[in-house]
């Protein structure tokens, strides 16, 4: 049986903490919906704010909706050199002693003094799919992806397993690139 997996790009993006959100945005202020992303419960919103690193600045990067524990930016190792931060291979959420970076929104501005990763490569699996592909939450496994001129196999794939997911691999815009990715490309589990 073939292992497959929708691969999917991760573009740059942050996730906002309610306490920032209430600076960046102002007391209360709600995040509004714009569409529904493929991970249950998650979604993009309309709302968009600066981050600002030492070198430079994305001035209208997407928030990703619910509101988090914690502040956290997710840029590609290109984007975080090109703008001047620091922002180690992480899985999402493992944000002691990463990048810091200035965050701006229309009412206001919040410097995070860690959270900005570059998003470890990953799986996303329900416990059925990783039964069913005999996988493990925390395994890494191997994703062969294949494209014109630009097939490859990625390691170092984490699988992270949990009943609220939808089975997909997420790469960031530096891995998609290098490997011609395109909308609805499958990879294989090795």
């Amino acid at each position: 049986m073939k292992k497959e997996v929708l691969v999917e790009t991760s573009a740059r993006h942050v996730h906002v903490s309610r306490a920032d959100l209430d600076v960046l945005f102002g007391e209360g202020y709600e995040l509004t919906h714009k569409k529904d992303l493929s991970q249950p419960g998650q979604f993009a919103c309309e709302e968009r704010v600066a981050v600002v690193g030492e070198k430079g600045s994305f001035p209208a990067v997407s928030i990703l909706g619910p509101i988090r524990p914690a502040t956290q930016v997710e840029l590609s190792l290109t984007d975080a050199r090109s703008i001047g931060v620091a922002a180690p291979v992480r899985e999402s959420g493992d944000i002691a002693s990463t990048g810091a970076c200035k965050l701006v929104g229309p009412k206001g501005e919040v410097t995070i003094d860690c959270g900005v990763i570059s998003a470890k490569r990953h799986i996303h699996a329900t416990p059925a799919d990783a039964e069913k592909y005999g996988l493990e939450d925390k395994q890494t496994v191997c994703v062969k992806v294949e494209s014109d001129g630009r097939s490859l196999i990625f390691d170092d794939v984490v699988v992270r397993v949990n009943p609220n997911f939808a089975l997909a691999m997420h790469i960031d815009t530096d891995e998609s690139n290098a490997a011609g990715a395109k909308p609805g490309m499958m990879g294989e589990i090795l």
